[in-house]
């Protein structure tokens, strides 16, 4: 776990693993979009530019998520909503956000809607295959303690740890997963105040640090590496959707009216594949809250999971609305073919 990888030489700056490896995934989205919407972009600086504008979409909608979902830490202190410094991004939210930018600005400069939304959907699998490595570095997104050989153990005072030591009322856990001694908790701050929590590590003696690093006894229970798994299904789903547009491609290309390969259905592919595996990841996950919420379809799932199961339900409606506007938009500019004016090539933009 390495949540800062370095400091800055001369500053008090690091450079934190989650926003550079969400810098990396955003460059992976742009170096795909630009390459395989070469053939219907008119200038190649307009994806820059959108990217650029669903980059602070992304960073603004990660943050939202985030302080929805723990509402009740950010009600006595307000002002802490904008200290996005210190952490505390939601990658789904990233991606609404992101999204709902883009297709404004593929509305308003007049682009092809359906076939940028399908080539975004390839780009954001890839960024999301980067981002979740993010996670694993800054130990956020861990998954339930197991004893597989490939399980991981996270450091003492890690997110992880913090989650097995303590009952979580809002997973229904009534008693910790781990029984560490008291010992190890509650502590004086330096302005004289006591914090009941974990006791940072320079806080504790020799022997206690002894019973974590070198005897083990105290050590973070062994979890699954959820955040790997996230980022190899990032992985798989950018191959399975690329192979699937590039399939699309090839039959508009022959002139063949197949079902559900035509322009946007790449897209509403994302979302189901990508609902149905984050559905199922989440019962592997051990972070985030059970939800029983008026709007959660699953009641006692987590929220991820209920979101996971709206977004499959869009992805089967875009799919049904494409298709369907794929025929009609294909019924009337079929007469376009015998006589072209400059009017008529513009672009439809459905």
């Amino acid at each position: 776990m390495y949540p800062e990888l370095f400091r800055l030489p001369f500053t008090q700056l690091t450079v934190k693993s989650y926003g550079l490896m969400m810098v990396i995934g955003f460059l992976s989205a742009v170096a795909i979009i630009r390459r395989l919407s070469r053939d219907i972009t008119p200038d190649p600086q307009m994806i820059t530019n959108a990217s650029l504008y669903a980059l602070v979409a992304g960073v603004v909608g990660a943050r939202l998520f985030y302080v929805l979902h723990y509402f009740q830490e950010f009600c006595s202190q307000p002002l802490a909503v904008f200290a996005i410094w210190k952490g505390g991004l939601e990658l789904l939210g990233g991606v609404f956000g992101a999204i709902a930018v883009i297709i404004l600005y593929l509305i308003y400069h007049k682009l092809p809607l359906r076939q940028y939304l399908d080539i975004l959907a390839i780009g954001l699998m890839a960024a999301l295959m980067f981002g979740r490595i993010g996670c694993f570095l800054n130990g956020c997104c861990y998954g339930k303690p197991t004893d597989l050989p490939w399980a991981v153990r996270f450091p003492y005072n890690s997110l992880a740890y913090g989650s097995q030591v303590c009952p979580d009322l809002r997973r229904n856990r009534l008693e910790a997963q781990l029984q560490l001694p008291q010992e190890y908790f509650g502590y004086a701050k330096k302005d004289g105040t006591f914090e009941p929590g974990l006791k940072p590590e320079e806080y504790l003696t020799e022997d206690q640090i002894n019973w974590l690093e070198h005897e083990g006894k105290w050590r973070s229970l062994p979890v699954h590496p959820t955040e790997l798994y996230s980022s190899a299904n990032g992985a798989l789903l950018c191959l399975i959707l690329y192979l699937f547009w590039r399939r699309g491609r090839k039959a508009q290309t022959a002139g063949k009216a197949r079902l559900f390969v035509k322009p946007g259905c790449t897209f509403a592919l994302m979302f189901i594949v990508y609902g149905l595996t984050r559905f199922f990841i989440e019962f592997l996950r051990d972070d985030n809250p059970f939800e029983y919420a008026w709007w959660a379809v699953y009641k006692g799932g987590t929220i991820s999971q209920s979101l996971s199961i709206y977004m499959i339900l869009f992805g089967v409606v875009l799919v049904l609305i494409f298709n369907k506007l794929a025929v009609v938009s294909a019924g009337r500019h079929a007469p376009a073919k015998k006589k072209r004016t400059k009017t008529h090539m513009r672009p439809y933009i459905l």
